[in-house]
């Protein structure tokens, strides 16, 4: 199984401090953002890894990675997304890197406190599909929401503005490879992008999502507010905690 970290956009919500450095290479209390989701796939006991960035300032993330020896990696991946079109558009320039193996992908902003090994095992034994991770929240609405039908997720809204729950769909994924023959098929959104929530909402119909609740804190930090959030929460009580 693989790692995917998508790192690339364009920070537009943290503009001016995204107008010289991209989003993820800001600090979260005491490291960059991108340490915390590389180190989230290093607990799950994932060992290739792949950075997908873009913009003017991808040479910095081989500048401060180098090969991963800070992570106890071998090697690091790194591959370019022009342009912007959605995290599923950035996610469908890892599939040669996956080469038909399960991958799990985790978004680069996204800080959890704990970790998602027994997540990750339970997907290495899932014959086949998709498995997400869900945290309750009190913003709902700004995420991709799951519509249960019993224990069953019968499929996942996209920033609904009256939410079916209070769970967001937390930006750690895991599929099989059939998710890039999902991604071929997608038509853009309104906002003009690949939505990972159509990718999800494949599997859903499929019958073939599986899903857990993550324990501890979770913050995006996509924002002022959940950047500060999440550095206040790192400080107070650490982060990818094994």
């Amino acid at each position: 199984m693989k790692g995917v970290v998508l790192a690339g956009g364009l920070g537009s919500r943290l503009y001016p401090l995204t107008k010289v450095t991209n989003k993820h290479l800001l600090p979260v209390y005491n490291e960059p953002m991108i340490y915390y989701p590389i180190r989230t796939l290093v607990n799950a006991g994932i060992e290739e890894i792949i950075i997908v960035t873009g913009g003017n300032n991808a040479g910095d993330f081989l500048r401060l990675l180098e090969n991963g020896r800070d992570f106890g990696l071998k090697h690091i991946n790194y591959t370019y997304q022009q342009g912007e079109g959605g995290i599923a558009a950035a996610l469908g320039l890892a599939e040669h890197f996956a080469d038909k193996e399960k991958i799990v992908v985790v978004l680069g902003d996204n800080i959890i406190e704990t970790n998602i090994r027994a997540a990750a095992d339970d997907f290495r034994k899932q014959k086949d599909g998709a498995r997400i991770l869900l945290k309750e929240v009190h913003d709902p609405q700004r995420f991709g929401v799951p519509v249960f039908e019993g224990k069953k997720i019968i499929r996942v809204e996209e920033k609904p503005v009256n939410p079916a729950s209070n769970y967001a769909v937390i930006g750690i994924y895991m599929y099989d490879h059939r998710v890039f023959e999902f991604i071929r098929s997608l038509k853009p959104s309104q906002r003009g992008e690949l939505e990972i929530t159509d990718v999800n909402n494949f599997y859903i119909r499929e019958g073939k999502m599986q899903w857990d609740v993550l324990d501890g804190w979770w913050s995006d930090a996509g924002t002022f507010e959940s950047l500060q959030a999440a550095g206040n929460m790192v400080a107070e009580t650490g982060a990818n905690k094994i």
